[in-house]
């Protein structure tokens, strides 16, 4: 099964909620490039289908991370396999339709300049990384409060450089321990699934 069908999978035989169908066809449709977008433009999953890949693996790093006894027994995470699936598979909706395919020169191994194609950024509703995700969630289908603070906080520290902000993020993960999984998920993904990943 390739990314895609297995997204799709996953999408459908987890996310039941109202709307969820919608958000979907969105997700497929002629609109969006979600499945065939990078992840990022020259760090991790940085090639066609990168973006659906990554989603996956942090599903699957996500589900690993709660699987665990000491996650259940200790810590109390018990989170539906839909709000699983919501907070992985869309965690980074955003990167959807941004990354464009530009070309630079570049010298070859024989030392002769040549174009060769890169992926630019090029984000034409700049309102946040995780905030945009949920802010194009929501015209779809509910989401729950934490669901929602998963989302927009699953970049952690990483994403933040101020005093006010770094609080912020601190009080996100205190009260909803599933954001700090999501960012836990994210980060396993992108620094051991995938830097090193050449497609």
């Amino acid at each position: 099964m390739n990314s895609r069908d297995r997204f799709i999978e996953i999408f459908k035989s987890k996310i039941k909620r109202e709307g969820a169908d919608k958000l979907l066809e969105f997700i497929m449709s002629p609109s969006s490039d979600f499945f065939t977008a990078p992840a990022s433009a020259r760090y991790h999953s940085a090639y066609e289908g990168g973006l659906c890949d990554h989603s996956l693996n942090v599903y699957d790093c996500l589900c690993a991370y709660l699987d665990r006894p000491v996650a259940r027994e200790k810590y109390g995470l018990n989170y539906s396999e839909e709000s699983i699936a919501i907070v992985s598979l869309l965690h980074d909706l955003c990167k959807m339709n941004v990354y464009k395919i530009s070309y630079r020169n570049a010298k070859n191994e024989q030392g002769q300049w040549e174009k060769v194609p890169y992926f630019e950024y090029d984000d034409t509703l700049p309102y946040g990384h995780g905030e945009k995700s949920v802010y194009m969630i929501t015209p779809f289908m509910k989401l729950t409060r934490e669901e929602a603070f998963a989302i927009r906080y699953h970049m952690g520290f990483s994403n933040v450089d101020t005093p006010m902000a770094i609080n912020a993020v601190g009080k996100a993960f205190e009260m909803f321990p599933l954001a700090f999984a999501l960012s836990t998920a994210d980060m396993e993904a992108t620094y051991y699934l995938e830097t090193e990943k050449k497609k």
